[in-house]
């Protein structure tokens, strides 16, 4: 009873302290509370975000504010065509002392930190792009035979524009997994956009205010895995993510029609940390069915493709996820 009570009371506390923290984020980055919230609820899974936008909308100072507010060690990277693995992960160099002995250095690259800004991650070529797979899994690098640990919280957010393509390289299903969530960045509506105006064209910007350290950080990931998930939004996971393969028994007529390749286990582990941190943030100590209906675009979106056929027929992914989680609930509802 003790230990439920104290779960209790942690879970109660840290929600207070991510309301402080939305609090500043929003102070800087105006409205769009979904965007921060989900951007919020990666790092509390300890994942990765992919941040879909055009220019302009705030994507940058988004992670800026983050990176200030949950007191991590941020860095930047603008990703080119000409940008090499050396750029990003770090290089040795021969350095000579004043006794004339020749060894090497390791020079870190700006991979070692704790919230790395990865802007416009499809301009670089799949060479450098591959870069990131290790680093994004298994928070390490491999460079001259040598393993490298990475900072403790590590997170990648990456933005892409949606709509100029020429000269990019489409990131590889198996970088786009890696991606706990896709967030996408819309233009905001005219209240909002007003409010933008006024606050960024005047003498003085209101500034964010650090809430959290990166050890806090890590003790709310450990905190987040102890809350309790009931047995219907589990099974609901399952059925949702299941639906969503072409070749599985739940499939509908729909996805077996427009789906190439539906998403992997992955995309379930996904749904299950995202569930509990939507609950987290509402200042709930356990997540509901709806939570799992409200996460399952951005965890799945970029975990599927749709057919050759699909894409000629004006097919979107998003209606046909939407479909399938309102069958799902459905299903869910009369069992």
């Amino acid at each position: 009873m003790d230990k439920a009570e104290n779960l209790v009371a942690e879970i109660e506390t840290l929600g207070e302290k991510l309301a402080k923290a939305k609090t500043s984020i929003k102070s800087r980055f105006i409205g769009q509370s979904r965007v921060v919230d989900l951007t919020l609820s990666a790092l509390l899974c300890g994942g990765h975000g992919l941040l879909i936008g055009l220019p302009g909308l705030g994507k940058t100072r988004l992670v800026d504010a983050l990176s200030t507010v949950m007191g991590l060690d941020g860095s930047r990277i603008q990703f080119t065509p000409d940008l090499m693995p050396a750029d990003i992960l770090g290089s040795e160099v021969l350095d000579e002392g004043q006794d004339g002995k020749r060894s090497f250095r390791f020079i870190e690259g700006p991979i070692f930190c704790q919230l790395l800004l990865a802007d416009e991650i499809n301009r670089a070529s799949p060479r450098t792009q591959s870069a990131l797979l290790q680093a994004m899994q298994e928070k390490q690098v491999s460079i001259a035979g040598k393993e490298r640990d990475l900072g403790r919280p590590f997170h990648v957010l990456a933005t892409q524009n949606p709509i100029e393509q020429e000269g990019t390289y489409p990131l590889p299903e198996a970088q786009l997994d890696r991606f706990l969530v896709q967030i996408d960045v819309d233009y905001p509506d005219r209240q909002t956009e007003k409010e933008i105006i006024l606050a960024t064209t005047g003498i003085e910007e209101t500034g964010v205010k650090q809430v959290f350290t990166a050890r806090e950080l890590l003790d709310a990931q450990t905190l987040l895995r102890r809350m309790p998930v009931g047995e219907a939004v589990l099974d609901l996971i399952l059925d949702l993510v299941r639906s969503c393969r072409p070749d599985d028994e739940l499939a509908s007529d729909a996805v077996q029609q427009n789906v190439a390749w539906g998403p992997g286990p992955r995309a379930a582990q996904a749904l299950m940390m995202m569930v509990r941190a939507a609950a987290l943030l509402d200042g709930r100590l356990v997540p509901t069915i709806d939570d799992v209906a409200d996460m399952a675009r951005p965890v799945l979106m970029h975990r599927m493709a749709l057919s050759f056929a699909a894409k000629a027929r004006g097919e979107t992914l998003g209606s046909l996820i939407d479909s399938v989680v309102a069958k799902s609930m459905k299903r869910e509802a009369a069992a």
